[in-house]
């Protein structure tokens, strides 16, 4: 498989992005990772979706380090510091899916909190459904798991279109019009260091036309036997959604009536856009901190 890989000088000097990097091979692609906190505490996982990269969590990771959390933040493959296949058809659900697998089993992560957005939530939602002994709990802020069953928000189709078609693709202008705040240009530079040209964004492009829309889509049949688990699911289940977000705006109250976990948790509304790590970083982090402080 043909992939490019980042030069490391696109990623000195990031703003607030102080995190040693981490690397596992998965499949023959190389994989970076962040593993913050102390080594021997139950992880946290934290995905990333589209077409962000670790650096979306960056001022969540110390929150929940300081409580004592191990934290595991991933580059999906295609984004950030990991590799990035060429071909956009190299990119598909199933090959997130194991990719993401290989993360852990590699550093044979359980007990596991996974804290999940945009597709962050597709693949990690399902990730936790096809293997519920690995995980302990589950915070979804702005994502669903969708099996093509349910009408597409116009949004989303606008999305897509702009995903396929734009003859340009701006990830950090994309981030920033998914904000309340208006991120500054050592932040923008950061969004767009995984980047150099449009050679190395297949795998933002890809992501869009992936998500199930139709009932009979290549991931819809996975995806409906991840949610007969996730209807199953008595594990503490935390929403964390905006106030602003368009394409997810009620998948909260959704999943927190076919999830029973979600049943009597203190479920949140916090201010911000799609990219809520941006707008509520610290009451996010701290939605998490405290999930785990009654688990303990």
């Amino acid at each position: 498989m043909d992939y490019l890989r980042t030069p490391d000088s696109r990623f000195e000097r990031l703003l607030d992005y102080p995190f040693d990097p981490h690397y596992v091979d998965v499949g023959g692609l190389r994989m970076h990772y962040l593993d913050e906190g102390p080594g021997d505490a139950d992880p946290v996982l934290m995905l990333h979706g589209e077409p962000s990269w670790s650096y979306l969590y960056r001022h969540m990771i110390p929150v929940c380090a300081a409580a004592g959390h191990r934290v595991i933040a991933p580059d999906l493959i295609g984004f950030g510091k990991s590799d990035k296949p060429i071909d956009i058809n190299a990119y598909s659900y199933q090959s997130h899916m194991d990719w993401l697998l290989l993360l852990l089993d590699q550093l044979e992560l359980i007990n596991i909190t996974l804290v999940c957005q945009d597709w962050g939530s597709l693949l990690g939602l399902r990730l936790a459904a096809e293997n519920p002994d690995r995980f302990r709990a589950i915070v979804v802020g702005n994502g669903m798991l969708p099996t093509g069953d349910q009408k597409t928000p116009k949004a989303f189709q606008l999305w897509k279109n702009f995903a396929i078609y734009s003859p340009v693709f701006p990830i950090a202008r994309i981030i920033d019009s998914g904000t309340f705040r208006k991120l500054g240009p050592d932040e923008r530079r950061a969004y767009d260091a995984p980047f150099p040209n449009r050679k190395y964004k297949a795998g933002a492009r890809a992501f869009p036309k992936l998500v199930p829309v139709t009932p009979n889509d290549p991931a819809s049949d996975a995806n409906r036997t991840a949610w007969q688990s996730l209807e199953q699911w008595d594990k503490p289940f935390l929403t964390t959604f905006s106030n602003g977000d368009p394409i997810t705006r009620g998948g909260d109250k959704y999943m927190q009536e076919r999830v029973p976990g979600a049943k009597g948790q203190p479920h949140q509304t916090l201010v911000g856009g799609h990219f809520l790590q941006e707008d509520s970083p610290v009451v996010f982090a701290r939605a998490v901190n405290a999930l785990l402080e009654r688990l303990d």
